[in-house]
C-alpha cells in the first residue's frame, strides 16, 4: 500500500486495475503477454504480474502454453448465470417464440455493452438454413442491425462516445467502415423505425431489428429477425418490421412500459 493512502482507496484502486486487466484481455483478439498487459495499462511488470496471478488463481484468467494470458472460462459461467437471471430475457421469450412462428426465421434479443452488442437470447425456426450464433457472444454495433437499432434511439452524447470507441472493422464488402457512414445509417434507422444489416456482418445474411424502449423512451435492448438474404428479401422488410414492432410492444408491456406505434415507425410514449 502506498504511504499515506487510505486502505479503502487502495482496495478500490486494486479492483479498478483488476477490471482493467479483464477489459484489456476481453478486447484483444489474441492472448497477451505480461509485457503487453503492463505497457497497455501503464503498470510496472511486477504489479501487472500480481494482478494476473490473482485473476488466474480465481480462474478469471488463464495462461496459454506459450505463457500468454486470456480470459478464463469462469467468466463464461458468470455470464451464463447473469443471462439466466436477467428478467428481460424471461419476459421476452414468449414474444420471441411468437415472432419466430410468424416469420419462420431466427430471432435474437440483444443488449448493448460498450461498442458491442451481446446476444442474451436466441430462438430458431425448424428450418435447415439458419444463422450460426450463440448466446453470450458479441458483435460490433456498426455492422449489426441490433447495434444500429439501439444507437438510433440513444442520446447524442452516448452515440458520439460509442462511435469514438468503434474500430470499424470490415467483415464483408458491405460493412460500414466510417463514422460518417454509420451516422447516415443511424438517421435512416430513426426515420423508418427499424435497422437493417444488409450482409454487413456475414455474406448472405440479412437482419432487421427494432429497439425495446423503456418508459423514458431509452433503448434497453433490441430484437432482430435474421435469415439468409434469399429468404429475408428487401421486399419482405416492411412486413417483418411490423411483426417486430408487435413483438417489442409486447415485451415492453410485460416489462411495465407502455408503447404505441404509428405506421411502421418505432414511436413510443410512457
Amino acid at each position: 500500500m502506498r504511504d499515506g493512502a487510505p486502505q479503502g482507496t487502495y482496495k478500490v484502486q486494486a479492483l479498478d486495475r483488476a477490471f482493467a486487466v479483464l477489459d484489456l484481455l476481453g478486447e484483444s483478439d489474441t492472448p497477451l503477454g505480461l509485457a503487453q498487459v503492463a505497457s497497455s495499462l501503464q503498470l510496472h511488470k511486477s504489479t501487472a504480474h500480481r494482478f494476473l496471478m490473482v485473476l488466474e488463481r480465481h480462474r478469471m484468467v488463464e495462461r496459454t502454453a506459450g505463457g500468454k494470458f486470456r480470459l478464463g472460462l469462469r467468466l463464461f459461467d458468470f455470464g451464463n448465470r447473469a443471462i439466466e437471471q436477467y428478467d428481460l430475457r424471461d419476459r421476452a421469450q414468449p414474444h420471441l417464440r411468437r415472432l419466430v412462428a410468424e416469420t419462420e426465421e431466427t430471432a435474437h434479443l440483444c443488449i448493448l455493452e460498450g461498442a458491442h452488442v451481446i446476444y442474451i437470447d436466441k430462438i430458431e425456426p425448424a428450418r435447415s438454413v439458419r444463422m450460426i450464433t450463440r448466446i453470450g457472444a458479441s458483435n460490433p454495433v456498426h455492422c449489426t442491425s441490433v447495434g444500429k437499432a439501439i444507437l438510433a434511439f440513444l442520446p447524442e452524447e452516448r452515440i458520439a462516445d460509442i462511435i469514438r470507441r468503434t474500430r470499424f472493422e470490415r467483415l464483408t464488402h458491405r460493412t460500414i467502415s466510417t463514422p460518417e457512414a454509420l451516422r447516415t445509417e443511424i438517421e435512416k434507422t430513426r426515420r423508418r423505425g427499424y435497422a437493417v444489416d444488409d450482409e454487413e456482418l456475414e455474406e448472405g445474411l440479412r437482419c432487421i431489428a427494432v429497439p425495446v424502449l423503456d418508459a423514458q423512451r431509452q433503448p434497453v435492448a433490441a430484437v432482430s429477425v435474421s435469415g439468409p438474404s434469399f429468404r429475408v428479401t428487401a421486399q419482405k422488410l416492411p412486413s417483418i418490421a411490423n411483426q417486430l414492432l408487435q413483438c417489442v410492444r409486447g415485451i415492453s408491456a410485460d416489462m411495465g412500459f407502455v408503447a404505441t406505434g404509428r405506421g411502421s415507425r418505432a414511436t413510443w410514449s410512457a
